[in-house]
């Protein structure tokens, strides 16, 4: 099934655009006029079949082509409607048959009795269909209340910052994937974090629940932001083990934890803003380096001392390190995972984000986000390979 990115994937409140902002409404309008088409496609294909029999010779009958009319009318219409055209297509044929004068004939009848074998199968068709299609309304329900409370949405503000995020994950039917981000007030100023977990389905969500409740614990309670994300590693640690539990005694020494270090971590970039200082200190744990926006020129901060992949810090030697970069009223920081760094368009070109980035650096800052967003979608044709999150922030005066 080919993903498509809605925005009711946008998990952040913060990412709703202005109206003044937001896309054309003509997508929209296209769409229900496409869902408009197909609805009256079997109305439509009746029309013409019964047309086309009226007008062509009596030895040539069409009439039993309207068997595809209600097997159309059960994908596209509702129970009621598919029972209408059954019957309908039943009278039709009747009606063709007299005015031919084959009704009553046995290969008539045998006509007759298909089409209405056919309908019956539709009308179950359909009944199955919609109730699967409620399941699924209850999966969706049940998946976005989870999402909300595993991703708390982005404020708009907090204290002299600015926030404006976008979550798209690469299986629109999920809702939930493996990217997550957290913005906190904390007494050591605002703290964001940050990250993408390795891998997909419910054990990455799990893994996004772990990182997240703990960086909402340690925000509060750990002034060193260094600290924090050495916890944070010691979780995803904890968390892994916990997953494959001891490792077996008689397997060969490194083999389950090649294994197990290699296929479970997350990068993660956590940022504090401290009150009173127009600075931003930024801990690398083997994420993509974010774009600070000062004087409308974009450059990456790459990191002086990057640190491991939480869940990767006991086997590399590269302990987490604070960076400070001066971060002054009107200077934006744009936080984001690979899925926008990643994403290959047909010919397999990457999305180039610090290009998008200085194209909309001189729009508002939710507007940036929105067109950030949009960009990334027109890059792929509406079709991620990877969940892709992003976080802007700008201090305000």
């Amino acid at each position: 099934m080919t993903s498509h990115p809605t925005d009711l994937q946008d998990t952040s409140a913060s990412s709703a655009v202005p109206r003044r902002h937001r896309e054309p409404a003509a997508p929209w309008r296209r769409r229900i006029r496409s869902r408009a088409f197909l609805a009256s496609a079997p109305v439509l294909l009746t029309a013409v079949v019964v047309g086309t029999d009226l007008l062509t010779p009596d030895w040539l009958h069409v009439a039993p082509v309207l068997a595809a009319v209600p097997v159309l009318a059960a994908v596209l219409l509702p129970w009621w409607g598919t029972a209408v055209l059954a019957c309908a297509v039943l009278v039709s044929t009747l009606l063709l048959q007299w005015e031919a004068g084959s009704y009553g004939q046995p290969d008539a009848n045998v006509t007759l009795a298909g089409l209405f074998v056919v309908g019956l199968t539709s009308l179950a068709a359909c009944s199955l269909w919609q109730r699967r299609e409620r399941q699924l309304r209850q999966i969706r329900c049940v998946a976005e209340t989870a999402q909300r409370a595993l991703m708390h949405p982005l404020p708009r503000r907090i204290d002299s910052l600015a926030l404006s995020g976008v979550y798209l994950p690469a299986e629109s039917e999920a809702r939930i994937g493996g990217d997550f981000y957290e913005a906190l007030r904390t007494p050591y100023g605002t703290r964001v974090l940050i990250g993408d977990v390795r891998g997909k389905g419910l054990p990455a969500v799990g893994a996004t629940a772990t990182l997240l409740s703990a960086f909402r614990e340690l925000a509060y309670r750990e002034p060193s932001l260094t600290k924090a994300a050495e916890q944070l590693d010691a979780r995803a640690r904890r968390h892994i083990a916990a997953l494959d539990g001891a490792p077996d005694p008689e397997e060969p020494v490194g083999r389950d934890t090649g294994h197990l270090f290699t296929e479970r971590f997350a990068t993660a970039l956590l940022v504090e803003f401290p009150p009173e200082e127009p600075v931003a200190r930024i801990v690398h744990c083997g994420h993509p380096e974010p774009y600070l926006v000062h004087a409308g020129e974009v450059r990456p901060c790459e990191p002086e001392h990057p640190g491991a992949p939480l869940g990767l810090g006991d086997l590399l030697a590269a302990q987490p390190a604070a960076q400070t970069v001066p971060f002054g009223p009107g200077d934006r920081l744009v936080l984001y995972t690979d899925g926008f760094i990643e994403a290959r368009d047909r010919r397999g070109r990457f999305h180039d984000l610090a290009t998008q980035v200085r194209a909309h650096t001189g729009r508002p800052l939710e507007a940036m986000v929105a067109g950030l967003r949009r960009d990334l979608l027109h890059h792929v044709r509406d079709d991620l390979g990877d969940d892709a999150a992003l976080v802007a922030l700008e201090r305000l005066p």
